[in-house]
């Protein structure tokens, strides 16, 4: 799996040891034996930056105070970091996403890319500029499985589309006092002007487009927040029009008690229809007209040339979150490899582009919400 013989030089920004999602990063960078963390600016101040490098085992000089300090000093070592992670809250993602494109490094960026459509199609032109890779961490369309089903339904195994239901529940902001992670999420000058929307709902519209290839047209929101003086939206219903004349429904909440992670996804053609839950993703449900129920399975026969590729374990050893996360960072090993050799590669991680049609897309709800469900008009990117 690994053609590329030395292991990449990656930096992490944020994702400090009380950091969920700096974990997740770290373990799926490392998975596949592609990447190795040499550096780091791993929280808000220097002393709890430097904490975190020193408990990770990093190098006292490589365990820098601030972002602009790791930059800076990994761009003058011989030995610096090729690939940057950025691991933080949403406010910081931009500033530190350009910064580093600007000076040359490759970028993973964890989602929504930033606040702004303004912000986000500056970023794009400078990626275009430099040439480099700029992964966006969807992690969702690195499922091995949900792999099979975007192959299929572009394959035309359902027929055509005729309409699709992405589902994203979770209940663990039910109360307003849920901590650190729910803090900044909440908080809409580091979070962005979306809540749910912009933390969960953008990874649903990209898991609509991953699969299907569908371009929206337009949309129309209802935008709530449910739990008292809460700054943000925590849930949210919108209705979607997709061109060629296929019709959505997409659902999001944080504040269902008792959903734990629970994304859906079901795709419905003219000839049969596709149903994944992200809480058991090993399985992928295929209902063709008047023939018997499949459940196609991860590892199992019958699958096609994607979903091998991302599978790692023999059928029936369970493959979940951490390498679904793996998957992207795979993928843009595997481009920046590619480039190295001067060869073209085509890939399935998500990109720049992807970060900001998310952004696109959370600006036209933000639109349609704020005219009382109003069809907001959108082209897609």
């Amino acid at each position: 799996m690994n053609t590329y013989q030395r292991r990449l030089r990656l930096a992490m920004v944020g994702g400090g040891l009380d950091a969920f999602i700096g974990a997740v990063h770290r373990h799926a960078a490392a998975l596949d034996g592609r990447y190795e963390l040499v550096a780091g600016a791993l929280s808000s101040t220097p002393e709890r930056s430097r904490a975190s490098g020193q408990v990770l085992g990093l190098p006292a000089e490589r365990s820098y105070g601030t972002w602009q300090e790791l930059l800076e000093g990994e761009k003058a070592r011989e030995d610096g970091a090729e690939v940057i992670s950025i691991v933080t809250p949403n406010h910081l993602h931009f500033p530190v996403a350009l910064a580093a494109v600007q000076a040359g490094f490759h970028v993973i960026c964890d989602k929504p890319l930033v606040h702004t459509l303004a912000q986000a199609q500056e970023l794009e032109q400078a990626v275009e500029q430099a040439g480099n890779v700029f992964a966006v961490t969807y992690n969702y369309s690195g499922y091995p499985l949900i792999r099979q089903a975007r192959e299929m339904v572009r394959g035309g195994v359902l027929g055509e589309i005729r309409k699709v239901i992405v589902e994203y529940h979770q209940g663990w902001l039910a109360t307003g006092s849920e901590g650190k992670q729910a803090e900044w999420r909440t908080d809409p000058a580091r979070s962005g002007p979306a809540g749910a929307l912009g933390d969960i709902g953008t990874h649903a519209e990209q898991l609509v487009s991953f699969v299907t290839g569908l371009e929206l047209s337009e949309v129309a929101a209802e935008l709530t927040r449910f739990v008292p003086g809460r700054a943000l939206d925590d849930d949210a219903s919108m209705l979607l029009r997709f061109e060629g004349g296929a019709k959505g429904l997409l659902t999001i909440s944080q504040i269902e008690i008792g959903r734990e992670n629970d994304l859906r996804l079901a795709v419905f053609g003219s000839r049969g229809s596709l149903s994944w839950c992200q809480e058991n993703p090993n399985v992928l449900i295929y209902d063709q007209l008047d023939m018997p129920r499949q459940l196609l399975t991860r590892g199992g026969a019958g699958l096609g040339a994607a979903a091998t590729a991302a599978t790692r374990l023999p059928s029936g050893h369970p493959e979940a979150f951490i390498e679904a996360f793996a998957n992207i960072y795979v993928g843009a090993a595997d481009d920046i490899a590619a480039r190295q050799r001067g060869e073209k590669l085509e890939t399935l991680y998500p990109t720049v582009k992807d970060g900001v049609r998310g952004v696109d897309f959370m600006e036209k709800v933000l639109e349609s919400a704020a005219q009382n469900g109003r069809w907001a008009a959108w082209a897609g990117r």
